[in-house]
């Protein structure tokens, strides 16, 4: 009987806001840590141009695989973005700061092993 009368008064009792977040505050997270992933983007950009300039004075080409790796190093900041952005726009601000962070140490972690992947596996053709 008190399940019942508790399933009742969540179901009646409406929902007066709907973000966790006020939307000036979301938004202040998003471009401050959307910052930090540009600088991932900028950084991923700067190798893909610099790896292609060395490889073109030393006359050799990149692999395929070598140019895989060198785009999802740009790809990946973004998709991480995106996916803190996602996960995080309707709790508090605790929590959008936990995934926003988490999202920057795990684009932190694979850019470090897309930089060793490639300077291990990837001859130059």
């Amino acid at each position: 009987m008190r399940r019942e009368r508790a399933e009742i008064d969540d179901a009646s009792t409406p929902r007066s806001r709907v973000s966790g977040t006020p939307l000036w505050l979301a938004v202040t997270l998003a471009v401050l840590f959307g910052l930090f992933y540009a600088y991932d983007v900028w950084e991923a950009l700067g190798n893909l141009i610099g790896m292609s300039t060395l490889a073109t004075h030393l006359e050799v080409g990149i692999t395929g695989f070598g140019w895989f790796l060198l785009v999802l190093a740009i790809v990946l900041p973004l998709a991480l973005f995106a996916g803190a952005f996602a996960l995080g726009r309707r709790r508090g601000p605790l929590v959008q700061i936990a995934f926003y962070a988490v999202g920057l140490g795990v684009s932190a972690a694979l850019s470090m092993d897309i930089i060793a992947a490639f300077t291990r596996w990837v001859p130059l053709a």
